[in-house]
């Protein structure tokens, strides 16, 4: 049986109650086949991590982006708690090597399958925040989900400029232009304006602290007006 110190070593996170730990990495399969030990599965936790999670990368999200508006927020949070991202997160810390599975499941690749490492990423959460709190979750989140939103592994949700691009290369003979038609304020609280254009025509109009965000709030709101 797994017994999860090279697990905790690796993550430097070192439970209290490693029942609860075993719990987040037992899938319903190996508890459908060991049905005479107390063994209970990850399903309940990974329910519970879903929320906490999300609560986690809001907090973060809504004090590192105060100018952010509601939907880009929404958008941004979405891209960090999604599927795709919670493997990844999971394959970094090597979370697929300790999952407990039934022989039927594992023979089929479970083991790698996609929403199933999701699954016991955020029952992982889940059960960590049982064991030592809220605060020791975002102590988690802080090492290994954070610094991946603040390099920008997720700005690919507001790339307003690329959605921009994609919406009128519909029509091939389209041309986009973006120009900055004004930079105001001090040095040390610059506000760019970028105007962008679609044949010409102005059709968004944006304000930001640099010219790449002024563009993609122009772009933004080209793709309100568009829509």
């Amino acid at each position: 049986m797994e017994d999860f110190s090279t697990f905790q070593q690796q993550t430097g996170v070192t439970f209290n109650n490693v029942n609860l730990l075993k719990q987040a990495f037992t899938h319903s399969s190996y508890v459908n086949e060991h049905r005479k030990t107390d063994r209970t599965d990850n399903e309940r936790l990974e329910f519970l991590g879903d929320a906490v999670l999300e609560l986690g990368v809001s907090q973060f999200l809504y004090r590192q982006y105060p100018k952010m508006s509601e939907g880009e927020l929404t958008k941004l949070r979405a891209a960090v708690v999604c599927e795709i991202s919670l493997v990844s997160f999971a394959e970094t810390l090597n979370f697929s090597e300790h999952i407990l599975l039934g022989k039927g499941e594992e023979m089929t690749g479970g083991r790698n399958r996609p929403a199933l490492l999701a699954d016991v990423f955020e029952a992982f959460i889940g059960a960590l925040y049982l064991d030592q709190g809220f605060d020791r979750v975002l102590r988690f989140l802080e090492n290994h989900v954070y610094p991946k939103i603040e390099t920008g592994a997720f700005s690919h949700a507001m790339d307003y400029k690329s959605q921009l691009q994609e919406v009128v290369q519909r029509d091939r003979n389209r041309v986009i232009e973006y120009e900055i038609i004004e930079e105001r304020g001090p040095a040390h609280s610059r506000e760019f304006v970028a105007h962008v254009r679609v044949q010409g025509e102005t059709v968004g109009i944006g304000i930001g602290r640099t010219k790449k965000e002024s563009e993609q709030r122009a772009a933004e709101k080209a793709l309100e007006k568009i829509k």
